[in-house]
């Protein structure tokens, strides 16, 4: 790479990426999280770090927080423009799998990050994260179930 092509490279913009899974239990409950680090339930993921796909970042985190994970097809795709306090971002949801009892039984939450955790329904656990999320999740388990993947900006459907 010649020097003025790396100095093109170096001024693109960058985006901040996460990923998280839709997890259901054997009754197609989905399972929600709450970290030490914010009031608002969660799904199993975080940030994608540097040189790191979306798909490995969610592997990588998943991992971290339940010890193993495969990971399926992607359910959701949202893309947030910035705000004041906020650069702009891309949120994906992959599909997790189902856990069945004997995994459940074997979670170990990482104290320092994870508070607790739950299965809700669908329509208990959409409110207990934020609205954004909320809305991912919904949109994630439409995906889910129409074999599609869904494709949004700053909550609609594009």
């Amino acid at each position: 790479m010649g020097m003025h092509e790396h100095s093109y490279y170096a001024q693109l913009p960058k985006k901040r990426m996460a990923a998280g899974a839709l997890l259901l239990d054997p009754r197609n409950q989905v399972l929600i999280v709450q970290t030490v680090y914010r009031v608002k339930w969660l799904i199993l993921g975080g940030i994608i770090e540097a040189d790191e796909s979306p798909r490995a970042g969610c592997t990588r985190e998943i991992k971290e927080e339940l010890g193993y994970l495969t990971i399926g097809r992607l359910l959701c795709i949202e893309y947030r423009s910035a705000e004041p306090q906020k650069s702009e971002n891309m949120h994906y949801i992959f599909f997790g799998g189902y856990l069945q009892q004997q995994h459940i039984a074997q979670i170990v939450l990482p104290l320092n990050e994870l508070r607790s955790y739950q299965f809700r329904p669908l329509a208990e656990a959409v409110p207990l994260p934020d609205a954004r999320l909320g809305r991912r999740l919904t949109l994630a388990w439409q995906a889910l179930h129409e074999q599609r993947t869904i494709y949004t900006e700053d909550g609609r459907e594009a």
